[in-house]
Protein backbone atom coordinates (compact mmCIF):
# COMPACT_ATOMS: atom_id res chain seq x y z
CA UNK A 1 0.00 0.00 0.00
CA UNK A 2 2.79 2.46 1.01
CA UNK A 3 4.65 1.68 -2.23
CA UNK A 4 1.55 2.40 -4.30
CA UNK A 5 0.97 5.73 -2.57
CA UNK A 6 4.60 6.71 -3.16
CA UNK A 7 4.31 5.84 -6.84
CA UNK A 8 1.18 8.01 -7.16
CA UNK A 9 2.91 10.97 -5.42
CA UNK A 10 6.08 10.69 -7.50
CA UNK A 11 4.11 10.39 -10.74
CA UNK A 12 2.48 13.73 -9.92
CA UNK A 13 5.82 15.53 -9.58
CA UNK A 14 7.51 16.73 -12.80
CA UNK A 15 10.80 14.97 -13.62
CA UNK A 16 12.66 18.32 -13.77
CA UNK A 17 11.60 19.14 -10.22
CA UNK A 18 12.84 15.78 -8.94
CA UNK A 19 16.20 16.24 -10.69
CA UNK A 20 16.47 19.77 -9.28
CA UNK A 21 15.88 18.55 -5.74
CA UNK A 22 18.52 15.87 -6.15
CA UNK A 23 21.07 18.40 -7.44
CA UNK A 24 20.36 20.83 -4.58
CA UNK A 25 20.64 18.00 -2.04
CA UNK A 26 23.96 16.91 -3.52
CA UNK A 27 25.34 20.46 -3.46
CA UNK A 28 24.32 20.99 0.17
CA UNK A 29 25.93 17.70 1.19
CA UNK A 30 29.12 18.62 -0.68
CA UNK A 31 29.13 22.06 0.91
CA UNK A 32 28.89 20.58 4.39
CA UNK A 33 31.71 18.15 3.68
CA UNK A 34 33.85 20.91 2.17
CA UNK A 35 33.42 23.14 5.20
CA UNK A 36 34.33 20.28 7.51
CA UNK A 37 37.38 19.37 5.46
CA UNK A 38 38.63 22.95 5.32
CA UNK A 39 38.35 23.30 9.07
CA UNK A 40 36.21 26.43 8.76
CA UNK A 41 36.23 28.02 12.20
CA UNK A 42 32.98 28.98 13.88
CA UNK A 43 32.82 31.74 16.47
CA UNK A 44 31.69 30.06 19.69
CA UNK A 45 28.35 31.05 21.16
CA UNK A 46 28.60 33.18 24.30
CA UNK A 47 27.56 30.24 26.48
CA UNK A 48 30.48 28.18 25.15
CA UNK A 49 33.22 30.77 25.46
CA UNK A 50 36.00 30.11 27.94
CA UNK A 51 35.68 32.36 31.01
CA UNK A 52 39.10 33.92 31.58
CA UNK A 53 40.92 35.96 34.23
CA UNK A 54 44.12 37.69 33.10
CA UNK A 55 46.71 38.23 35.87
CA UNK A 56 49.63 40.21 34.49
CA UNK A 57 52.70 42.26 35.37
CA UNK A 58 51.84 44.55 32.47
CA UNK A 59 53.99 47.65 32.20
CA UNK A 60 57.36 45.99 32.78
CA UNK A 61 58.10 44.06 29.57
CA UNK A 62 55.99 45.06 26.56
CA UNK A 63 54.91 41.48 25.76
CA UNK A 64 52.06 41.67 28.31
CA UNK A 65 50.52 44.47 26.23
CA UNK A 66 50.69 42.28 23.12
CA UNK A 67 49.17 39.43 25.14
CA UNK A 68 46.23 41.57 26.26
CA UNK A 69 45.66 42.65 22.64
CA UNK A 70 45.55 38.99 21.56
CA UNK A 71 43.15 38.19 24.37
CA UNK A 72 40.83 41.05 23.39
CA UNK A 73 40.79 39.83 19.79
CA UNK A 74 40.13 36.12 20.52
CA UNK A 75 36.47 35.08 20.13
CA UNK A 76 37.04 31.83 22.01
CA UNK A 77 37.29 33.60 25.38
CA UNK A 78 35.08 35.69 27.64
CA UNK A 79 37.28 37.99 29.73
CA UNK A 80 35.81 38.23 33.22
CA UNK A 81 38.57 40.20 34.98
CA UNK A 82 42.05 41.67 34.45
CA UNK A 83 44.40 42.25 37.38
CA UNK A 84 47.87 43.77 37.65
CA UNK A 85 50.39 41.66 39.58
CA UNK A 86 53.82 42.09 41.20
CA UNK A 87 53.40 45.47 42.88
CA UNK A 88 53.18 48.90 41.19
CA UNK A 89 49.48 48.12 41.42
CA UNK A 90 48.05 51.54 40.52
CA UNK A 91 50.40 51.94 37.55
CA UNK A 92 49.38 48.53 36.21
CA UNK A 93 45.66 49.09 36.86
CA UNK A 94 45.74 52.44 35.04
CA UNK A 95 47.52 50.87 32.09
CA UNK A 96 45.00 48.02 31.92
CA UNK A 97 42.09 50.43 32.22
CA UNK A 98 43.28 52.76 29.46
CA UNK A 99 43.96 49.84 27.11
CA UNK A 100 40.49 48.41 27.77
CA UNK A 101 38.92 51.83 27.21
CA UNK A 102 40.88 52.18 23.95
CA UNK A 103 39.51 48.80 22.86
CA UNK A 104 35.93 49.74 23.77
CA UNK A 105 35.79 46.98 26.39
CA UNK A 106 34.99 48.90 29.57
CA UNK A 107 32.58 46.09 30.47
CA UNK A 108 35.66 44.20 31.72
CA UNK A 109 36.44 44.83 35.42
CA UNK A 110 39.95 45.90 36.45
CA UNK A 111 41.49 44.63 39.68
CA UNK A 112 44.14 46.48 41.70
CA UNK A 113 46.67 43.81 42.61
CA UNK A 114 48.41 43.09 45.90
CA UNK A 115 51.66 44.71 46.95
CA UNK A 116 52.90 48.31 46.84
CA UNK A 117 50.59 50.72 45.05
CA UNK A 118 53.36 53.14 44.13
CA UNK A 119 55.79 52.71 41.26
CA UNK A 120 56.05 53.29 37.54
CA UNK A 121 57.48 51.59 34.48
CA UNK A 122 58.45 51.83 30.86
CA UNK A 123 54.94 52.70 29.70
CA UNK A 124 54.23 55.45 32.22
CA UNK A 125 54.28 58.16 29.55
CA UNK A 126 51.32 56.51 27.79
CA UNK A 127 49.08 56.85 30.85
CA UNK A 128 50.25 60.32 31.89
CA UNK A 129 47.15 62.24 33.02
CA UNK A 130 44.94 59.12 32.98
CA UNK A 131 43.27 58.50 36.34
CA UNK A 132 41.84 55.16 37.39
CA UNK A 133 38.69 56.86 38.71
CA UNK A 134 37.87 57.95 35.14
CA UNK A 135 37.55 54.33 33.97
CA UNK A 136 33.86 53.83 33.08
CA UNK A 137 33.91 50.18 34.10
CA UNK A 138 34.17 48.42 37.45
CA UNK A 139 37.38 48.76 39.45
CA UNK A 140 38.06 46.29 42.28
CA UNK A 141 40.41 47.80 44.83
CA UNK A 142 41.14 44.31 46.18
CA UNK A 143 42.22 42.40 43.07
CA UNK A 144 43.00 39.18 44.95
CA UNK A 145 39.49 39.00 46.40
CA UNK A 146 38.10 39.79 42.94
CA UNK A 147 39.97 36.77 41.54
CA UNK A 148 38.50 34.53 44.25
CA UNK A 149 34.97 35.90 43.88
CA UNK A 150 35.01 35.65 40.08
CA UNK A 151 36.09 32.01 40.19
CA UNK A 152 33.80 30.94 43.04
CA UNK A 153 30.72 32.59 41.50
CA UNK A 154 31.32 31.25 37.99
CA UNK A 155 28.98 28.45 36.88
CA UNK A 156 31.77 27.17 34.63
CA UNK A 157 35.44 26.39 35.17
CA UNK A 158 37.52 29.55 34.81
CA UNK A 159 40.88 29.70 33.05
CA UNK A 160 43.29 31.84 35.06
CA UNK A 161 46.12 33.12 32.85
CA UNK A 162 49.27 34.29 34.62
CA UNK A 163 51.94 36.15 32.64
CA UNK A 164 54.26 37.36 35.36
CA UNK A 165 55.43 36.53 38.85
CA UNK A 166 52.19 35.43 40.50
CA UNK A 167 51.87 36.64 44.10
CA UNK A 168 48.22 37.54 43.40
CA UNK A 169 47.46 33.96 42.44
CA UNK A 170 49.33 32.55 45.43
CA UNK A 171 47.42 34.95 47.70
CA UNK A 172 44.12 33.92 46.11
CA UNK A 173 44.89 30.26 46.82
CA UNK A 174 45.74 31.18 50.40
CA UNK A 175 42.51 33.13 50.78
CA UNK A 176 40.32 30.43 49.23
CA UNK A 177 41.96 27.06 48.40
CA UNK A 178 38.75 25.84 46.74
CA UNK A 179 39.43 28.00 43.68
CA UNK A 180 41.70 25.17 42.49
CA UNK A 181 38.60 22.99 42.08
CA UNK A 182 36.83 25.57 39.95
CA UNK A 183 39.67 26.88 37.78
CA UNK A 184 42.66 25.82 35.72
CA UNK A 185 45.92 27.70 35.50
CA UNK A 186 47.76 28.62 32.31
CA UNK A 187 51.05 30.43 32.72
CA UNK A 188 54.19 31.76 31.07
CA UNK A 189 56.74 30.28 33.42
CA UNK A 190 60.02 28.43 33.48
CA UNK A 191 62.77 26.98 31.36
CA UNK A 192 62.69 23.21 30.95
CA UNK A 193 65.16 22.15 28.25
CA UNK A 194 65.91 25.51 26.61
CA UNK A 195 66.82 28.92 27.94
CA UNK A 196 66.53 32.45 26.61
CA UNK A 197 66.76 32.77 22.83
CA UNK A 198 66.67 28.99 22.37
CA UNK A 199 69.90 28.46 24.29
CA UNK A 200 70.66 24.86 25.27
CA UNK A 201 71.45 26.15 28.76
CA UNK A 202 68.34 26.29 30.93
CA UNK A 203 67.74 29.50 32.85
CA UNK A 204 66.08 30.73 36.00
CA UNK A 205 63.29 32.39 34.02
CA UNK A 206 62.26 35.82 35.34
CA UNK A 207 58.63 35.09 36.25
CA UNK A 208 59.77 32.22 38.46
CA UNK A 209 63.01 33.74 39.74
CA UNK A 210 61.27 36.95 40.85
CA UNK A 211 59.01 35.06 43.28
CA UNK A 212 59.87 31.34 43.61
CA UNK A 213 57.65 30.88 46.69
CA UNK A 214 54.53 32.04 44.85
CA UNK A 215 55.34 29.83 41.88
CA UNK A 216 55.90 26.86 44.17
CA UNK A 217 52.47 27.37 45.70
CA UNK A 218 50.68 27.87 42.38
CA UNK A 219 52.42 25.07 40.48
CA UNK A 220 51.70 22.51 43.22
CA UNK A 221 48.04 23.45 43.76
CA UNK A 222 45.47 20.77 42.87
CA UNK A 223 44.26 22.30 39.63
CA UNK A 224 45.04 21.51 36.02
CA UNK A 225 48.13 23.42 34.96
CA UNK A 226 49.54 24.24 31.53
CA UNK A 227 52.67 26.35 31.05
CA UNK A 228 54.69 27.72 28.18
CA UNK A 229 58.34 27.89 29.26
CA UNK A 230 61.14 29.62 27.39
CA UNK A 231 61.39 26.45 25.27
CA UNK A 232 58.44 27.74 23.23
CA UNK A 233 57.50 31.29 24.25
CA UNK A 234 61.10 32.49 24.21
CA UNK A 235 61.32 32.02 20.45
CA UNK A 236 58.43 34.21 19.31
CA UNK A 237 59.26 37.44 17.45
CA UNK A 238 57.53 39.23 14.61
CA UNK A 239 59.77 40.42 11.77
CA UNK A 240 59.51 41.53 8.17
CA UNK A 241 56.06 41.70 6.61
CA UNK A 242 54.39 40.16 9.66
CA UNK A 243 55.64 42.90 11.93
CA UNK A 244 54.99 45.65 9.38
CA UNK A 245 51.36 44.53 9.16
CA UNK A 246 50.91 45.24 12.86
CA UNK A 247 53.10 48.36 12.87
CA UNK A 248 51.12 49.98 10.05
CA UNK A 249 47.67 48.83 11.15
CA UNK A 250 44.95 51.44 11.63
CA UNK A 251 43.20 49.30 14.23
CA UNK A 252 42.98 51.19 17.55
CA UNK A 253 44.28 48.34 19.69
CA UNK A 254 47.14 47.46 17.33
CA UNK A 255 48.09 51.16 17.13
CA UNK A 256 48.08 51.36 20.94
CA UNK A 257 50.35 48.32 21.15
CA UNK A 258 52.88 49.88 18.77
CA UNK A 259 52.68 53.28 20.48
CA UNK A 260 53.40 51.61 23.82
CA UNK A 261 56.21 49.60 22.25
CA UNK A 262 57.89 52.78 20.99
CA UNK A 263 57.57 54.45 24.40
CA UNK A 264 58.76 51.35 26.25
CA UNK A 265 61.79 50.92 23.99
CA UNK A 266 62.86 54.56 24.36
CA UNK A 267 62.00 55.22 20.71
CA UNK A 268 64.99 53.23 19.52
CA UNK A 269 65.34 51.64 16.09
CA UNK A 270 63.87 48.21 16.90
CA UNK A 271 60.18 49.24 16.83
CA UNK A 272 60.63 50.21 13.19
CA UNK A 273 61.47 46.69 12.02
CA UNK A 274 60.70 43.95 14.55
CA UNK A 275 58.99 43.15 17.82
CA UNK A 276 60.74 42.19 21.01
CA UNK A 277 60.28 38.61 22.27
CA UNK A 278 56.53 38.06 22.72
CA UNK A 279 56.67 35.51 25.53
CA UNK A 280 53.24 36.10 27.06
CA UNK A 281 51.23 35.81 23.86
CA UNK A 282 51.83 32.05 23.94
CA UNK A 283 50.18 31.71 27.35
CA UNK A 284 47.09 33.48 25.99
CA UNK A 285 47.07 31.12 23.00
CA UNK A 286 47.25 28.05 25.27
CA UNK A 287 44.12 29.26 27.05
CA UNK A 288 42.06 28.37 23.97
CA UNK A 289 44.19 26.08 21.77
CA UNK A 290 47.21 23.77 21.77
CA UNK A 291 47.17 22.69 18.12
CA UNK A 292 50.42 24.41 17.16
CA UNK A 293 52.57 23.15 20.04
CA UNK A 294 53.74 19.83 21.41
CA UNK A 295 52.56 19.37 24.99
CA UNK A 296 54.25 16.95 27.38
CA UNK A 297 53.11 15.85 30.82
CA UNK A 298 56.10 16.39 33.10
CA UNK A 299 56.75 16.47 36.81
CA UNK A 300 58.03 20.01 37.41
CA UNK A 301 59.66 21.18 40.64
CA UNK A 302 60.34 24.87 41.30
CA UNK A 303 63.63 25.41 43.13
CA UNK A 304 64.23 28.15 45.66
CA UNK A 305 66.52 29.93 43.19
CA UNK A 306 63.92 30.00 40.43
CA UNK A 307 64.63 27.01 38.22
CA UNK A 308 61.91 24.68 36.90
CA UNK A 309 63.41 21.19 37.11
CA UNK A 310 62.00 18.01 35.59
CA UNK A 311 61.36 15.72 38.55
CA UNK A 312 59.29 12.51 38.29
CA UNK A 313 58.35 12.90 41.95
CA UNK A 314 56.87 16.38 41.44
CA UNK A 315 53.33 17.32 40.45
CA UNK A 316 52.71 16.49 36.80
CA UNK A 317 51.78 19.51 34.71
CA UNK A 318 51.26 20.09 31.01
CA UNK A 319 54.25 21.77 29.38
CA UNK A 320 54.42 23.20 25.85
CA UNK A 321 57.97 22.05 25.12
CA UNK A 322 58.19 22.42 21.32
CA UNK A 323 56.52 24.15 18.42
CA UNK A 324 54.75 22.15 15.75
CA UNK A 325 54.27 25.28 13.63
CA UNK A 326 55.53 28.56 15.07
CA UNK A 327 55.04 30.36 11.76
CA UNK A 328 51.34 29.54 11.88
CA UNK A 329 51.16 30.97 15.40
CA UNK A 330 52.83 34.17 14.22
CA UNK A 331 50.29 34.40 11.40
CA UNK A 332 47.46 33.93 13.88
CA UNK A 333 48.92 36.56 16.18
CA UNK A 334 49.17 39.13 13.38
CA UNK A 335 45.65 38.38 12.12
CA UNK A 336 44.16 38.63 15.59
CA UNK A 337 45.98 41.76 16.81
CA UNK A 338 45.08 43.68 13.64
CA UNK A 339 41.57 42.25 13.45
CA UNK A 340 38.35 43.33 15.14
CA UNK A 341 38.03 43.47 18.91
CA UNK A 342 35.59 40.90 20.25
CA UNK A 343 32.33 42.46 21.38
CA UNK A 344 31.09 42.02 24.96
CA UNK A 345 28.98 38.96 25.69
CA UNK A 346 25.26 39.75 25.84
CA UNK A 347 24.85 37.75 29.04
CA UNK A 348 27.57 39.71 30.92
Amino acid sequence: MKRAVCQIILSAIPIRAIVGLLVIGSACTYGLKSNAASGAAKVPRASRKIPVIFDTDIGDDIDDTWALALLLKSPEVDIKLVVGDQGKSLYRARLLAKLLETAGRTDIPVGVGAGPKSGSGGQSAWIEGYELKSYPGKVHQNGVKAIVDTIMKSPRRVTLIGTGPIPNVAAALELEPRIARKARFVGMHGSVRRGYGGSKKVAAEYNVRADPKSCQKVLTAPWRITITPLDTCGLVHLKGEKYRTVRDSKDRVAAAVIENYRIWSGNKEQPKSASSTLFDTVAVYLAFSEKLVRVEKLGIRVTDDGYTVIDPAAKVIRVATEWKDMAAFEDLLVKRVTGPTVKPSKNR
